[in-house]
């Protein structure tokens, strides 16, 4: 196998292109299918969030809540709900039990929760089963990002990270596809729900046989059992200057787990706000209202099909993480930020203008389009994926699960917020004026980011640690 891997890297590079210290460096193990069980996570977090768009009509009918909104409310806010719990409990849990069977634990939420939903007879059951899998996709959204970033070679780590993202729009896409049946099919809103309990099921399995961050092992002074995840991740050859990279920002042995508190020490502090910052900032520029709401802006646009507006929408948006994917180790992350927000901010603005300004009325509907998949386009290349990309990066490892958790956390209730009040703002309002709120705040997130951000391309997250929280 070593010769194989040999062969095909001298087919590609000269050996005397590659720096020394980067020779030994490749590795023979591989992290790829272990990143890809993780990402049965993100699938389930985009599916679990997308389903109830299609279904809520049909299955309201069934469950006899057709006539009520507030409740209609409820079965796609609970998970929201459900999923600050699960980020919260999410961080600790990683700390106590190790990554791995955190990942095996949260299934049973995850599959319970989709089973409830799926054979529900009355909205109670409805509800738990929403709260359940919202839980089990709270735990994943802090779990995924943390686990992909410790388990990842440096180089290739803003690659790796962004799969997240992209996993999470595949899974949101997914449920829209499957939506596709039930207008034919009143009665198979309860098969979209029952699919996900596969994936659950999966993930557990498949991480049975995962090995547990390296960084964690570490971490609980299980110094045999980081070598031999460390081996099984990257081959025998890496385990010395990984260990080594370990032992130089671990005093982590004589250091305890942080607890919630430290997070808000002097510290830590002004990382911990970053990350809460950039979370606050993403939900607050208005995506998740773009996408709420983009089926009556297409539709006022005289694009009749809803599905084909929201596939518009998540293509545009899968398409973008692809790119952003690319360009992550490249760019950096701090410039992909930035180009993402202004981009946001130009494309609300036109928005903004094309329901206001007289001139442009007649090509509103197009505008509105334009607008919305631009907007989508520019938030896929950072604003999107960045934020969990770079959470795990410049938090200390003493923090990082907790402080993940908590970024988290401020994303799920901005997020609850943003779904509960969006509307009745909008009808206050009017939505030219909520359009230039966003843009504003995209404009602010500039500033910034340019400000308080540093770039973390290329570097290993000891290095970070090592530049942003020294010990004390």
């Amino acid at each position: 196998k070593q010769g194989l891997h040999r062969r095909c890297l001298s087919s590609t590079t000269d050996p005397e292109d590659i720096p020394s210290d980067k020779l030994q460096a490749k590795s023979s193990g591989s992290v790829l299918p272990y990143v890809g069980v993780a990402c049965l996570g993100a699938i389930l977090f985009g599916y679990h969030l997308g389903v109830v768009n299609g279904a809520l009509e049909y299955l309201s009918k069934d469950l006899g809540i057709a006539e009520n909104a507030v409740l209609q409310g409820w079965v796609v806010s609970t998970t929201l709900a459900g999923a600050t719990v699960g980020s919260f409990t999410g961080g600790a849990l990683a700390d106590k039990l190790g990554r791995t069977r955190t990942f095996i634990l949260d299934a049973i939420p995850l599959a319970v929760g989709a089973f409830l939903s799926a054979t529900a007879q009355d909205v109670r059951t409805m509800i738990i089963g929403r709260l359940l899998a919202g839980i089990g996709i709270g735990i994943s959204s802090a779990l995924v990002p943390l686990y992909i970033s410790e388990i990842s070679p440096t180089e290739i780590r803003g690659a790796l990270g962004t799969i997240n993202q992209l996993f999470i729009c595949i899974g949101i896409l997914a449920a829209l596809v499957a939506g596709l049946p039930l207008a034919q099919n009143p009665a198979w809103w309860r098969t979209m729900f029952g699919i996900s309990i596969v994936p659950s099921i999966l993930l557990a399995l498949g991480m049975a046989v995962s090995p547990e961050s390296p960084r964690w092992l570490f971490q609980q002074g299980k110094i045999s059992q980081a070598e031999a995840a460390i081996k099984k991740l990257y081959g025998k050859e890496k385990v010395t200057e990984v260990m080594y990279d370990l032992k130089a920002s671990g005093q982590g042995s004589n250091e305890p787990d942080a607890n919630w508190f430290d997070l808000f020490s002097k510290r830590y502090w002004k990382v911990v706000s970053v990350g809460a910052a950039l979370f606050l900032l993403q939900q607050l520029a208005g995506i998740n209202a773009v996408v709420y709401y983009s089926t009556s802006v297409f539709r006022s646009a005289g694009i009749a099909s809803d599905v084909a507006a929201s596939a518009l929408v998540g293509a545009a948006n899968v398409f973008g993480t692809m790119i952003a994917s690319s360009l992550m180790d490249k760019q950096g992350r701090k410039s992909l930020l930035i180009t993402s927000f202004s981009g946001m901010a130009a494309s609300m603005l036109l928005l903004s203008l094309s329901f206001t300004w007289k001139a442009l009325a007649p090509y509103s509907g197009t505008l509105a389009v334009v607008g919305t998949v631009l907007y989508v386009l520019s938030f896929a290349l950072g604003a999107g994926p960045v934020p969990a990309l770079l959470l795990p990066e410049i938090f200390a490892s003493r923090i990082r699960a907790k402080a993940v958790a908590l970024s988290m956390g401020m994303h799920w209730v901005s997020n609850f917020f943003i779904g509960l009040y969006f509307l009745s703002v909008v009808n206050k309002f009017g939505i030219s004026t909520v359009y230039l709120g966003f843009a504003s705040v995209c404009a602010l997130a500039v500033l910034y980011i340019a400000g308080n951000v540093v770039e973390t391309k290329g570097r290993s997250l000891e290095e970070i640690e090592r530049e942003l929280s020294p010990p004390s």
